[in-house]
């Protein structure tokens, strides 16, 4: 294909009213509208657009859109091989404006609004070549791979000849860890039989269906309230058997003290890891936890803004499992350089996905890391989460408890449908449920 010019965008405000049924609701999210900012970048060359979005709960993905906005001029006008000649560069451009630093440099709404920004661009240069952008990425050199990292403030532990090494030294068994991959899938576990808004016979029912769809691993979120955690952490352990995995997951309503006491009640139906115990920031915290639960393993990511913070959990022994997230983290670039460092520390990256589009992205890291980088399942399993996938041109699928590998070309692209239907305000949707009410 002759080389694209991107020469408009269009932003939109996304919401699904997922919390009808509290589907993913916990501890702190009680009621969460899955929602995202989506951007659609066209080109000169008709039919071929880059689909990118941003992950929120609902209020203030606006504020999402309006940061993808600001750095649309960081792409429009742009050739493709303009970026793609040196994507490192350009993923330091787009989350380094001089004046945008002020307001989130690395981090916060402008960190999320870059993710959607660069995975768009993701998404257009594998359409571009015809190939998902697993395979692109796979496909790549060691070389060409690690020019897309910016390895500023992580060359203390992680230099680009450290990744290069890295990438080198799984050259072997690359083509079959990729056979593997397209046939068998990679290992996951399901969070959708869990959420805390579910009640006693729902979580049953759920984890019955879970186990009999061949589910290995079910997490359950648990904070609220610690007589209503034992009871269904035992559900769970009763439904699952004792040679499931349990995880469970606080998503960061714990301080440091309470989260240590709250899981030696949990300690009987042997978690295999506590998730997000505490504020997603105190690594210190974080290390605290650790030393005290162990060998309950604690994960944590999903709420983790960059590179750096996910650095210094590897380097106070502060997580076990890595729970990268495709938009928290500024897209695909900065997720590789996570799953270096994870791999430079000996530790296996089990991404979230708990959100529209994310297990669509999911699908692609998951097979890059495997093939590429850890190239190892050993203790890794990517989340599932069986909510929103029909929105999707190319679904996220999963198949006796592993994703399976994505066949179409790109990263994620949601159907034009729901983008008009579920866009805040003013789509059918919501004008419809709305009515005379204020938006929020």
């Amino acid at each position: 294909m002759n080389d694209p010019r991107i020469i408009s965008a269009r932003v939109w405000d996304v919401r699904f009213p997922t919390s009808d049924a509290l589907d993913g609701s916990d501890a702190m999210h009680p009621d969460p509208d899955y929602s995202a900012a989506h951007v659609v970048f066209t080109t000169d060359h008709p039919g071929l657009e880059g689909h990118g979005l941003t992950f929120t709960i609902g209020r203030g993905n606006e504020l999402c859109v309006h940061g993808i906005r600001s750095l649309l001029p960081k792409v429009l006008g742009k050739r493709l091989s303009d970026i793609t000649a040196d994507m490192g560069a350009f993923w330091r451009d787009v989350t380094s404006d001089s004046q945008l630093r002020w307001v989130g440099p690395e981090k916060g709404v402008i960190h999320l609004a870059a993710a959607a920004v660069v995975n768009g661009v993701w998404d257009l240069w594998a359409k571009s070549v015809g190939k998902p952008l697993w395979k692109l990425i796979t496909d790549m050199s060691a070389e060409d791979i690690v020019r897309c990292i910016d390895f500023r403030y992580i060359s203390d532990v992680l230099s680009p000849d450290d990744a290069l090494g890295i990438l080198r030294d799984n050259e072997r068994g690359r083509a079959d860890r990729e056979g593997e991959m397209t046939t068998r899938g990679y290992p996951a576990y399901v969070t959708s039989a869990g959420w805390l808004g579910y009640d006693d016979q729902k979580i049953r029912q759920l984890c019955r269906e879970g186990v009999a769809e061949g589910w290995n691993h079910f997490k359950i979120k648990v904070g609220r309230d610690l007589k209503d955690d034992i009871r269904r952490c035992r559900i769970v352990r009763e439904e699952i058997g004792p040679a499931r995995r349990l995880m469970v997951d606080a998503n960061q309503r714990w301080d440091v003290p309470e989260a240590i006491a709250w899981m030696e009640h949990l300690r009987p139906f042997a978690p295999w890891w506590i998730e997000e115990p505490t504020s997603p920031d105190d690594i210190l915290g974080h290390a605290a936890v650790a030393r005290a639960v162990a060998p309950i393993g604690v994960a944590t990511g999903e709420q983790c803004q960059n590179r750096v913070v996910f650095k210094q959990l590897m380097q106070m022994d502060a997580i076990r499992f890595v729970q990268l997230d495709a938009c928290r983290l500024g897209g695909v670039n900065e997720c590789l350089a996570v799953m270096l460092l994870a791999k430079k520390f000996g530790l296996p990256v089990c991404p979230h996905a708990g959100g529209v589009g994310l297990c669509e992205y999911v699908a692609h890291l998951v097979m890059v890391d495997y093939i590429r980088i850890s190239a190892s399942t050993e203790d890794r399993v990517a989340e599932w989460v069986d909510h929103l996938h029909e929105h999707f041109e190319d679904p996220a699928r999963a198949r006796d408890g592993r994703y399976l590998a994505p066949t179409h070309p790109g990263y994620a692209t949601m159907k034009r449908a729901s983008l008009e239907r579920h866009e805040y305000p003013s789509g059918p949707l919501w004008t419809e449920r709305l009515g005379k009410r204020t938006p929020s």
